[in-house]
Formats: structure tokens, sequence, C-alpha cells
């Protein structure tokens, strides 16, 4: 099948079947989504929104997170994981953005680059989701997913996935199909056991040709 083909049909897909594609994380503003992205690393969104109501009560804005302390901001996250680093993430974040932006967060992956906590993934879903630029963050879920497919050539690292997501997709997509890649394998794509007899991409998926029929035409012809 030709990379176009398998584009077509798996973005037609998601387009027609795909679940509302949206973050999971809840948030007010876009500093409270930044705030949100940074507590999500290596922990999940349901658990992330769980803390952040009381966080946001208490740090409305970056002047009020900037003030305060790691040690002060830990007793609010101490649930989640790393929540040593990324106490002391969350505070230097907000006094840069003080300091640097003015207490707003900034709308180019680059610039927001440089906070504390901050790496391309995060940067990404900032832009695209507060400020609907079209962006493709790159978490686990969307690189197990675009591999699997054979949306990528094996990439290697969430950048080369990222830049091949973007050369395929059309920019007005490139958000919503972000939100897509995410559900899809945080409900159905699963790392360790795939739900690939449920999913409704086998006919476009690289992953299900290869490791389930195949093998299964292998020993019918046995």
């Amino acid at each position: 099948m030709r990379k176009e083909e398998r584009y077509k049909g798996v973005l037609g897909w998601f387009a027609e079947n795909g679940a509302v594609a949206e973050t999971e994380l809840r948030y007010d503003d876009p500093f409270h989504l930044l705030v949100a992205v940074i507590l999500s690393a290596q922990c999940t969104d349901k658990r992330v929104n769980m803390i952040t109501p009381a966080l946001f009560e208490a740090f409305p804005s970056a002047e009020r997170l900037a003030a305060a302390s790691p040690d002060e901001v830990y007793t609010y996250i101490r649930s989640i994981s790393y929540p040593n680093s990324k106490a002391k993430h969350l505070v230097g974040m907000a006094q840069m953005l003080v300091g640097d932006f003015g207490g707003k967060v900034p709308a180019d992956v680059d610039t927001l680059q440089k906070l504390p906590g901050v790496g391309r993934k995060t940067a990404n879903v900032v832009v695209g989701v507060a400020f609907n630029i079209p962006s493709m963050p790159v978490d686990t879920h969307v690189f197990r997913v675009a591999n699997r497919l054979g949306l990528t050539d094996n990439s290697k690292t969430p950048l080369e996935t990222e830049r091949e997501l973007v050369k395929h997709i059309p920019s007005r997509l490139l958000t919503v199909a972000h939100h897509w890649f995410i559900l899809h394998g945080r409900y159905v794509c699963l790392a360790r056991k795939p739900k690939c007899e449920d999913c409704g991409l086998k006919e476009w998926c690289n992953y299900y040709a290869v490791v389930r029929v195949k093998p299964a035409e292998r020993r019918a012809s046995q």
C-alpha cells in the first residue's frame, strides 16, 4: 500500500469515526494548560485533573506561582510522578514568564522550550490547544500509533515522527489528528496488547498486516 493511500484511509476513518478530538486535561487559560501539560509528563491526565483544581485555586496566575516556593507547590502535586522536580520546574517556569514575557504564555514552540520543564512535545501541545496553531505533539501514544499504522518509516525519535506526520497531514488537521492518535493509543492501540480485533483501522494498519494477518496465512498454507 502506498503511503498516501494509508494516510488517506486512516485520516478518513478518524474523521468519520474518531472520538471527540480534544485534550482530556482540564484548564481555564493558556497558563493553566501549560501547568497541566508539564504535570502530565509520565503521569495520567486523570491524575493531573485530580490535583489541578486546588493548585489553580492557590496559584491562579503566573505571578502568584512565581512568588511561591517549590516546597509550597509540592504540597499540591505530591501525588503525581516526580513531584519534586516538577515543583521546581513550575516555579522556574512561572518566574521566567513573569520576568521575560510579562506573565503571558508565548504562542511559539521555540520560545516555549526556553521555559523550565517545557520540551518540544509540551510546547506543541500548548500552541496547538491554547492558540489553535497547527502542531503535531508526539508523545508515546502518537509515536507508537504512527509507527504501527505505517504512517512513519520506523522513526527512531519523536522529532522524526513529528516531521513525517507534518509532511503528510494537512495543516488544518494536525492538531485534531494529534488527539485522534493519542486517544487511539490510550484506548485501542495499547502498548502491550493492542485491541486489533476491535480496531477500525485494520485495513490500513501495517502492524495488523504483518503481525496478525501474515502469520495466519503462513499457518493456513502449511
